[in-house]
């Protein structure tokens, strides 16, 4: 029998209005998955009977898990993913605070080539010979150490919002990007000590491994990522280095791990903000910040144009992005405005 898909806007509804208490989290494990279409099947059965929500990807090389788990059930959910021998004891990194909407509205589990798209031919070099972990005393260490660099493996829209003190972030858009430009980015640091850092961790266990295969010899990355460091901090009393938000890609778009707001608005270019929205037109879709006043003057849009341009009859727009709009508007379809 063939499932009936049920609108975005009616999902986000049924879950906004559901009153189920959910705790949001991520996960993820490099293991050999001999059977990835079967592992993703057992997966689905039991994550919707359990009414989990979010966006997991499975393939032979292992699992990048960010969901959430309704408070109810996370004991049996918990128990669901020990029994797995591929998933047994890994480890979880909870969000580190709720927003008022829920992070996730449906459950997508799909089978991917990898699980972070990297660019990379990993038959080419030992994608086991990742770097050492680093706690969170430790990262700050690093971060005070002359004789060290820190590398902020994110997009550079992650990184506008936030980064750790002091810390290298490359302008580039993809994780792909950045693993093309960080061998010769970092040329100048191949004596040093190097750390890397991301959201969860996921995609400094490929890049410490690909540093080290570019000749970087001593490489290590910060263990569990900026979530679990920002636990760290506060229940071992340590001061917190990171300054600003954590973007996270999910409903929230952002965790906040230090106080400072160190971004601007894109529209106005002046006032400070490091909340990211979607354009309202879907045909743009473009993810901005933007600050209060910019937000309820274009009315959720990014620009002017945008405006107009939505507020036109459906068989307008739709002869429009096929045609002439459509290459106007691939400037906006960018993971984020730039600023000229």
């Amino acid at each position: 029998m063939k499932k009936v898909l049920i609108p975005r806007k009616e999902q986000k509804k049924q879950v906004m209005e559901d009153g189920v208490e959910r705790t949001t989290l991520s996960f993820y494990r490099y293991v050999r998955i001999s059977d990835p279409e079967s592992f993703r099947d057992a997966l689905y059965g039991k994550f919707e009977a359990l009414g989990c929500l979010g966006r997991i990807y499975v393939a032979s090389e292992g699992i990048n898990a960010q969901m959430n788990v309704p408070k109810v059930n996370w004991e049996k959910f918990d128990a669901f993913i020990q029994s797995l021998e591929e998933l047994s004891g890994v480890p979880y990194k909870v969000a580190v605070e709720e927003a008022d909407m829920p992070s996730f509205y449906k459950l997508t589990v799909k089978v991917r080539n990898k699980i972070v798209a990297d660019g990379l031919d990993d038959s080419s070099f030992d994608v086991t010979k990742t770097g050492e972990y680093l706690t969170a005393a430790e990262m700050n260490a690093y971060i005070d150490d002359p004789d060290a660099v820190v590398v902020d493996m994110r997009n550079s829209y992650e990184s506008e919002v936030g980064h750790f003190e002091n810390a290298v972030t490359p302008d580039v858009d993809t994780f792909r990007d950045e693993l093309k430009v960080a061998p010769e980015l970092l040329e100048a640091h191949k004596e040093k000590k190097v750390a890397l850092y991301c959201t969860g961790g996921i995609r400094c266990e490929k890049a410490s491994a690909w540093l080290r295969y570019n000749g970087f010899k001593d490489v290590k990355h910060l263990k569990g990522g900026i979530i679990d460091y920002k636990h760290q901090v506060e229940a071992e009393g340590l001061p917190n280095k990171f300054k600003g938000k954590n973007f996270v890609f999910d409903e929230r778009m952002g965790e906040r791990i230090g106080e400072e707001v160190i971004a601007h608005c894109h529209l106005c270019a002046k006032e400070k903000s490091d909340t990211h929205y979607h354009c309202k037109n879907q045909a743009c879709h473009v993810l901005f910040i933007g600050c209060e006043t910019c937000l309820k003057k274009k009315g959720g849009y990014c620009s002017y144009k945008c405006t107009l341009f939505d507020a036109l009859p459906k068989w307008l727009k739709k002869i429009l992005t096929k045609n002439n709009h459509k290459k106007k508007l691939e400037q906006f379809k960018k993971n984020r405005l730039r600023l000229s």
